[in-house]
């Protein structure tokens, strides 16, 4: 969460918005044992139990933790993502790496999750998962396969059981040390060190997982360069994010995982030590980029869509604009936009009562340092509207509402104290370019998607990139979902993501 988004979260104590996640469920996943047709055949009734991967894990004492966590994970990453193309290419790098296990009892039951974030992780039991906005961003089958057998390393390694019994022995450790010691200067040291010590053994089976994983890939005849490779990927993209203020890595494998530059110098050793060339393992390139072609780019239709610097919803049919040069950025709890000197908004929306009034409703108690002298009521467009203004720690906000129907949508414009005297025309911009969307609109809006291009004479990244819709900095872009640094060349013939409807 950017720094405004957190002072303003603390000065007005803003309820979020939670977008519905509404999508299509892929029940099964990617099961690595295909079902057994159990149907009536000759006159005769098929004996076997199906082989399912809940039959296989049904003796497995982790796959209760895996099978009680798996609704939550779809809840809280948007639902599965069901594209059989996209499966069949996923399944033929696990069975691969299925081949080539150390452990060659263990089932796996592999998830796409319908979510933009960059993500992959496992739980006990075999259950791994991994992000569309994962799989937009490689570049081949050998690094999928790197984060997979990654994953595959943790639940080799027990490291679900490990990371579950130590958290429990901590919280039983911090309640005794907080209650007897709560106020005594040893008390607060043995807190620091239990909490220091959690999150070295996490960094530990995280560089641990890496070993397992390169070592699995190499003999499953992938790269195994890959893996470093796809984490010089990463470490781009988080710097592409940070650089404009416009992520949160809350659900984000960047947030949760050793840094960069140890990861990578670790990885290209042991890339090295698996005795196989640079460049002589397969990534299988061309089979990757034909299984995510089309596929979804960025937030889902249930999340709203943001093209360049305006942000349209057509489940609520509505939509908003962020004055130019601010950077938007859809979260699952708001759409935040940070712009220069430290100006930001946040909008988000709750239910209210046509009963209740707007200036009630803002005199409510939910902002914290209202300047009540500073409520007017107003009109945008047609709708029934109120600004405000407010103060909080080294921020002057506005704080706009505006009704439609049942729903009050908020905007909050922040600056610094030192620009004070700009929050209202900034606010009053943004929030004069809010209104409903006419059926036409809503009909036309379509997501983006990874569509696959092949380069031609003469073209260039920012040629490629022109062809770009609904992102900004397309040169960048372009170059950051291809691997291709600054001064890399595009290749006549060669084929490359961009982003399109």
């Amino acid at each position: 969460m950017t720094r405004w988004a957190r002072a303003a979260l603390a000065s007005t104590a803003l309820v979020a918005l939670l977008t519905a996640g509404a999508c299509t469920t892929l029940e099964d996943g990617l099961d690595l044992a295909s079902p057994v047709d159990g149907s009536v055949r000759s006159g005769y009734v098929a004996t076997r139990q199906p082989i399912t991967f809940e039959n296989v894990q049904a003796s497995d004492p982790q796959s209760s933790i895996g099978r009680s966590q798996h609704p939550k994970i779809l809840a809280a990453y948007g639902g599965a993502y069901s594209d059989p193309k996209l499966e069949r290419m996923l399944a033929t790098i696990i069975g691969r790496l299925q081949a080539e296990t150390a452990d060659p009892n263990r089932a796996y039951r592999i998830t796409i999750l319908n979510s933009p974030n960059i993500n992959a992780f496992a739980l006990p039991g075999g259950y791994v998962y991994i992000t569309r906005g994962l799989l937009a961003l490689a570049n081949d089958s050998a690094e999928v396969a790197a984060v997979i057998g990654h994953e595959m390393g943790h639940v080799t390694a027990n490291h679900g059981i490990e990371r579950q019994q130590r958290e429990q022995a901590a919280e039983i450790a911090s309640r005794v040390v907080s209650e007897v010691l709560a106020s005594e200067p040893a008390g607060q040291i043995a807190l620091a060190r239990g909490k220091l010590s959690l999150a070295q053994f996490s960094r530990q089976q995280e560089l641990q997982a890496d070993v397992i994983g390169i070592k699995h890939i190499a003999r499953a005849g992938y790269d195994p360069f890959a893996a470093a490779r796809f984490l010089k990927a990463m470490d781009s993209f988080s710097q592409f994010r940070n650089a404009f203020q416009a992520g949160s890595a809350d659900l984000d494998f960047l947030a949760s995982h050793p840094s960069a530059p140890q990861r990578i110098e670790l990885a290209e050793r042991h890339a090295r030590e698996a005795q196989v060339a640079q460049g002589q393992g397969a990534t299988d390139r061309e089979r990757y980029l034909n299984g995510i072609d089309g596929m979804l780019f960025g937030d889902s239709a249930a999340e709203g869509y943001v093209r360049e610097n305006r942000f349209y919803h057509p489940g609520l049919s509505i939509t908003f604009a962020a004055p130019e040069g601010f950077v938007i950025d859809n979260t699952a709890e708001a759409v935040l936009a940070t712009g220069p000197n430290d100006m930001a908004l946040r909008f988000d929306g709750v239910a209210l009562p046509t009963s209740t009034s707007l200036v009630d409703y803002v005199n409510s108690g939910w902002i914290g340092g209202l300047e009540r002298d500073s409520i007017r009521q107003r009109r945008i467009g047609t709708l029934d509207a109120v600004s405000a203004r407010a103060k909080g720690g080294e921020y002057a906000f506005d704080v706009t509402v505006v009704r439609v129907g049942g729903q009050v949508y908020r905007f909050l414009t922040a600056v610094p104290s030192r620009e004070a005297g700009s929050v209202g025309s900034i606010a009053e911009r943004v929030a004069n370019s809010f209104r409903v969307l006419s059926p036409a609109e809503k009909a036309s809006l379509k997501p983006l998607r990874v569509r696959i291009v092949t380069a031609g004479v003469g073209d260039t990244a920012t040629s490629m990139a022109s062809r770009m819709v609904g992102v900004d900095r397309k040169t960048d872009m372009f170059r950051l979902l291809n691997d291709l640094d600054r001064n890399d060349a595009v290749r006549p013939g060669a084929r490359y993501k961009i982003v399109a409807e």
